[in-house]
């Protein structure tokens, strides 16, 4: 089968399209024919080793893991003989975890794996959207344990994350208030965001609004004026918080009557199957910015890369000379 290998961090140049050994699946797994994935701001920094700590859990001076990809949408190939959840047909979507490998045009799960049956209202690549942004703003709200009522402010609220915890927030009935770029203050207002700062014109920390929660999506905020911007015991979210930041946070929570949250999110099934009924009920789309064939990979990371995606970068697998 085609797969995106590499074999040393760096560029998005150290990732080659190879042929590799088709995977068959165990008695408790499923052989997924992937149609589609995604390209995400972990992807980047995962290959490129960055920042240093990813060689601690990934390989210290090459990758362990050679194929990454951590979303997936596609159709179940074959099942093993002690699978009872899915069967042959199924179309699904989902996560891979940290075993990765969905940069290929086959890969096995386990069926109690994170992925539950494609809403039936989404192509593959807009399925595969979903996964990443969708589940780690699901996990992070949750942790907030956010209201009906509550105010609160999503930095980065056009990216992969920050476009899904806006409408998740909206579902749960929180006032929303986006921040992100003069070019896509439009889209975030038309995921239903009931107040869009652009942050080239106006600086949130500076407005005298306060909130319930901030959920700082992509790391690029002050900290300081990130917790000066909340309520006296508001909750501060750090989607993508760097060492310094984690130990801010730390103290922060130690020391003051607010909350700091952040790590690793937790991905399970009912999670996914969750997302997937918002989906079917109009309450959660997927936002593709651009898509791109398989062998377009490099220049997929690239303009990841570059920081001003919207919502999400999709990659398309061809199957049979069919792109699905």
């Amino acid at each position: 089968m085609k797969a995106i290998v590499y074999t040393k961090y760096g560029p998005p140049e150290v990732l080659h399209l190879e042929e590799v050994e088709k995977p068959t699946p165990k008695d408790n797994e499923v052989l997924i024919r992937i149609h589609a994935t995604s390209v995400s701001s972990g992807d980047c920094r995962l290959r490129k080793a960055d920042p240093f700590a990813v060689r601690l859990f990934f390989g210290l001076l090459r990758p362990k893991i050679s194929i990454l990809g951590g979303s997936f949408a596609g159709e179940i190939e074959a099942v093993g003989k002690d699978v009872n959840r899915f069967k042959a047909s199924d179309q699904v979507f989902g996560s891979t975890g940290m075993g990765f490998g969905a940069y290929a045009e086959f890969k096995c799960l386990p069926e109690d794996g994170v992925m539950a049956i494609k809403p039936n209202n989404m192509t593959y690549g807009e399925a595969a959207a979903i996964p990443f942004g969708g589940a780690t703003a699901l996990y992070f709200l949750r942790k907030a344990n956010i209201k009906s009522g509550q105010r609160i402010l999503i930095y980065g609220a056009s990216g992969a994350v920050g476009t899904a915890a806006v409408q998740l927030a909206k579902y749960f009935g929180a006032e929303v208030t986006g921040v992100c770029s003069t070019t896509n203050v439009e889209i975030v207002k038309s995921l239903g965001a009931d107040k869009v700062i652009d942050y080239a014109k106006d600086d949130f920390t500076k407005t005298g609004e306060t909130y319930d929660v901030i959920f700082e999506a992509v790391g690029k905020s002050s900290f300081s004026g990130c917790i000066k911007t909340l309520n006296k015991k508001g909750i501060l979210i750090l989607g993508a918080a760097g060492l310094s930041q984690m130990a801010q946070g730390s103290w922060t929570s130690m020391t003051s009557g607010k909350k700091i949250i952040f790590g690793v999110i937790s991905e399970n099934t009912d999670n996914m199957i969750f997302l997937k009924q918002l989906i079917e009920m109009a309450k959660l789309k997927s936002v593709v910015d651009r898509t791109y064939p398989l062998e377009q990979i490099a220049e997929a990371h690239s303009y990841v890369e570059q920081g001003h995606k919207k919502g999400n970068v999709v990659i398309t697998l061809q199957h049979e000379n069919k792109t699905i």
